[in-house]
């Protein structure tokens, strides 16, 4: 089990019923029925990842305009930084890329958790999304 903040779990409660219109697009559409589970605002170390998959060991990020700034792009390489030091791999996408090409994006998603399990993943889901 990965540490955590107890101190987060009311923020990532709150995120999860707040969701933006990217993360709900990605959650309801792909992330909820896909056959390895996803988790949403999952409180890891420090911090709140967008989504976590355990078994492939993944975090997904969703980021909006906010994070094009310097100080918020050195932010969040010290955050990944932080979260690969942790056997993670970390993968970020932006709200709009995910609004306008949600399918790219969800194929994305899954050749990289294939790729991650290797002949773990469950046997029968459609490469077709």
């Amino acid at each position: 089990m990965l540490p955590y903040r107890k101190e987060n779990i009311p923020l990532a409660k709150a995120l999860r019923r707040d969701m933006t219109p990217a993360e709900r697009l990605l959650w309801y559409r792909f992330l909820r029925g896909y056959p390895v589970r996803f988790q949403r605002q999952k409180a890891i170390g420090d911090f709140i990842a967008d989504f976590y998959c355990a078994k492939a060991r993944l975090v997904v990020e969703l980021d909006g305009s906010q994070h094009g700034t310097p100080r918020q792009e050195e932010a969040d390489l010290a955050r990944t930084h932080t979260l690969e030091e942790m056997g993670l791999l970390v993968v970020r996408y932006w709200n709009e890329d995910v609004l306008r090409y949600a399918e790219g994006v969800a194929d994305d998603i899954d050749r990289i958790v294939r790729e991650r399990m290797g002949d773990r993943f469950p046997k029968g889901y459609p490469k077709d999304l």
